[in-house]
């Protein structure tokens, strides 16, 4: 594929200006590669809701020192149009150059005249979430891909609530980006000399021991776990997890806590896992085998940004993974009904989950009386939820919120899923229950006998490059244009597109209006009870399909398997 004239104007440009060794040198390299070339130049990241995320490389469609300082360019150029003074706290994780993309971002922020305030070492995300408020901050940067493969980072941004960046804060800012020229318009610095200014300042680390004082605040069943005899084997997968995580399990006396070695120190080629996502079993191999002789109850692995976390219980088989959906269901059930018991409950409690979770936690809060509220995908629309109360003065009717992708929180000291909080709920729960002789998947089991099995699958379709942009786009577009009304042999009874903010009833055809903000979803209810939802990542090259189902559990799996055939015939595959 030949470079089009402006792709290769691009180049050029960026042969003459780009002064950073790494990236002089392959640009050289690639000279002559048309279709590298016009792969790297084709378009500018864009600044969406979720901020910057490309593979590392050079080019305007790649994460570099360049983009990184152009975004932060324009996120100060949008603070300073707010008025006012500003500031931003700024962290980052294990991933290549995430330490230089903080400094630079820190650098072009103070030569703006914001003030930025950067962590000492990787911490977690929503470490990020919970400084922008606690320093007073008008925004937040966390450099970080979340669990994407080794060749990605990002630059993902937070509003001065705290929450990840509205749709329309992200438009403006956005908007501010496509007024500059990447070379002549941004301000770049050098971090020590305006870090000995007074324009750069490290964070403290009494912040850290806040945050964790919080994180503990959220415990149920305080000093429940220190002669529960819980055995735990913990991989950070080459994160930030590793410091946060143990000393909170350490606090709320779970000692017996073995960390696999080969994945404890931060290592952004993650070569143990290239795929560092605790979605997947791959991400839990090294503990499986360490579990062999160690068998612990329970193992635990945090992606790489520490804001999501995934589990294997000890079984009759060996380890058993459990999804987000069941662990989120099982925090729930266990928060719901202690508190409770306990006579903490609030009036009228508020649980928070999304379009894409299982309706299973729709049961559960019905049981104990509480609201559950659904939200697009987004944790950011969960934690709007908690500033929406907190701005009512009833903070204390949130009890929890949770996305099926394995994000949860509980308490509202943050406003971003918290992998270091629901690795210690996950662990209180799991002394708790084992105290009565049971296990997670025990209590799993008597939740799917009491409502019903709600079974999910996710399935991910990935297509690289401009192409597999414009054939996902060619998807969505096609299933617009020729709804579909029967998928797998059942019929579909509703359709909701998020884009257009409407739900059509197609026994009778009305419709009716999703008060929603939009977003490029479908979903589509079926006769039986099960549901299919289609949406393009907003932080991967790939299209998302999350099928349910519920019944008995062979009928509900046996229906999975033909939805899956459904999905992968609208996908070409």
């Amino acid at each position: 594929m030949a470079c089009t004239e402006q792709e290769m104007k691009l180049y050029q440009i960026w042969r003459e200006k780009a002064e950073a060794e790494d990236i002089a040198a392959e640009l050289k390299a690639v000279e002559g590669q048309d279709e590298d070339i016009s792969d790297r130049f084709y378009r500018y990241l864009e600044f969406g809701t979720g901020g910057l995320r490309g593979v590392l490389g050079a080019g305007t469609n790649r994460m570099n020192i360049y983009t990184v300082s152009m975004a932060a360019q324009a996120l100060a150029d949008y603070l300073t149009a707010k008025g006012g003074s500003n500031a931003v706290a700024i962290g980052y994780d294990s991933r290549h150059k995430s330490p230089d993309f903080a400094k630079c971002a820190a650098a072009t922020l103070a030569m703006n005249g914001v003030k930025a305030y950067v962590f000492t070492e990787l911490e977690p995300t929503p470490i990020v979430s919970y400084a922008v408020r606690e320093l007073g901050c008008t925004a937040g940067i966390m450099i970080t891909a979340s669990h994407n493969p080794a060749k990605y980072n990002g630059f993902k941004c937070y509003g001065g609530d705290g929450c990840q960046m509205t749709d329309g804060a992200a438009g403006e800012v956005y908007a501010c980006m496509q007024k500059l020229d990447i070379f002549d318009d941004v301000k770049r610095g050098d971090f020590d000399a305006l870090m000995a200014q007074g324009l750069i300042e490290w964070i403290d680390q009494s912040l850290i021991e806040r945050f964790l004082d919080a994180v503990e605040a959220s415990s149920v069943n305080p000093g429940l776990c220190k002669d529960a005899g819980l055995k735990v084997i913990y991989t950070p997968l080459c994160g930030a997890g590793n410091k946060p995580v143990r000393a909170i399990l350490k606090r709320i006396g779970i000692d017996d806590v073995t960390v696999v070695p080969e994945q404890e120190q931060p290592n952004g080629d993650f070569p143990t896992c290239p795929y560092p996502n605790p979605e997947i079993r791959q991400a839990f191999e090294c503990a499986l085998k360490l579990a062999e002789t160690v068998q612990p109850d329970l193992l635990l692995a945090t992606d790489p940004d520490s804001d999501r976390v995934g589990i294997a219980v000890k079984s009759d088989e060996g380890y058993t993974l459990m999804s987000g959906n069941e662990v989120g269901a099982l925090m729930m059930n266990y928060m719901l009904s202690c508190r409770k018991e306990q006579g903490t409950l609030p009036q009228n409690p508020v649980c928070v989950n999304t379009i894409v979770t299982s309706d299973l936690g729709g049961r559960i809060a019905e049981k104990y009386g509480c609201e559950l509220r659904k939200v697009l995908t987004g944790f950011k629309y969960i934690g709007e939820i908690i500033g929406w109360l907190e701005a009512d003065g009833e903070k204390e009717r949130f009890i929890m919120g949770y996305e099926e992708s394995y994000g949860y929180l509980c308490g509202t000291y943050a406003r971003d899923k918290d992998a270091v909080v629901a690795s210690m709920m996950i662990c209180e729960m799991a002394a708790y229950y084992k105290k009565q002789g049971k296990s997670l998947l025990d209590v799993m089991k008597e939740i799917y006998e009491e409502f019903g099995y709600y079974r999910n699958r996710l399935l991910n379709y990935a297509f690289e490059g401009e192409s597999g942009m414009k054939f996902m786009n060619g998807v969505m577009d096609g299933l617009r244009r020729n709804a579909p009304t029967e998928i797998a042999g059942e019929k579909v009874i509703s359709v909701s597109d998020y884009k257009l903010s409407v739900m059509k009833n197609l026994a009778d055809g009305t419709e009716s209006e999703i008060k929603l903000p939009k977003s490029n979803v479908l979903a589509y209810k079926l006769e039986n009870g099960g549901s299919f939802i289609v949406r393009p990542s907003g932080t991967e090259p790939k299209i998302k399909v999350y099928a349910a189902a519920v019944g008995t559990l062979d009928s509900a799996d046996a229906r999975l398997d033909a939805y899956e055939k459904a999905a992968n015939a609208i996908m070409g595959q």
